[in-house]
């Protein structure tokens, strides 16, 4: 299958790209500084730069933590821009794009317990979410899109290696559509 794993040259993007490849797939990395260039605010200079992609990876979307009382608009407006609309306007591209059976898979972030700062996060992430949920059963084709809410990832929390195999499973199993896999849910 091919791939296109986006934010390829992050700590998740990196973990990701690997495990696909280890499982076969052809991986085409793209990020905002790599060759092709593509950033998740226009997701439209993927689908006219890579042609013939059977499944897109999004590990590019952030948004940092800032506190409800002290953020500027800026800073709480580049996440809903970015995180969830660039996301949003991806999986849009993605159907116009993909073969039948294509499948896209995002990347959200809710937290067990909230964090201080991360309350625009829990609206853009829960909002991901819940998009993604409803989006299932609308796309046509078979097409499907899941989330992965990986939590902190570092090597004194949840390993990057252990979220990309959730990643992995959302590309490769057809039974999964309008999920949401929390870092480790994968089983099997």
């Amino acid at each position: 299958m091919k791939v296109v794993v986006i934010g390829a040259t992050g700590t998740i993007g990196t973990a990701v790209t690997a495990a696909l490849l280890a499982r076969g797939h052809h991986v085409v990395p793209v990020s905002r500084t790599g060759d092709p260039r593509v950033d998740i605010a226009q997701p439209d200079r993927l689908f006219a730069t890579v042609p013939d992609i059977d499944a897109v990876v999004c590990c590019a979307a952030s948004g940092a933590l800032v506190p409800i009382d002290s953020g500027t608009d800026e800073e709480f407006f580049t996440g809903l821009h970015t995180k969830l609309l660039g996301q949003v306007r991806l999986l849009r591209r993605a159907v116009e794009h993909l073969p039948d059976g294509g499948s896209v898979t995002l990347t959200a972030g809710t937290f067990e317990e909230p964090t201080p700062g991360s309350a625009f996060g829990a609206l853009t992430n829960t909002g991901l979410e819940a998009f993604a949920r409803t989006a299932a059963r609308e796309l046509p084709r078979g097409l499907r899109v899941n989330v992965i809410s990986p939590g902190w990832v570092h090597e004194h929390a949840t390993p990057a290696e252990v979220v990309a195999l959730d990643y992995v499973r959302a590309v490769e199993d057809p039974g999964l559509n309008g999920e949401t896999l929390r870092a480790g849910s994968r089983s099997g």
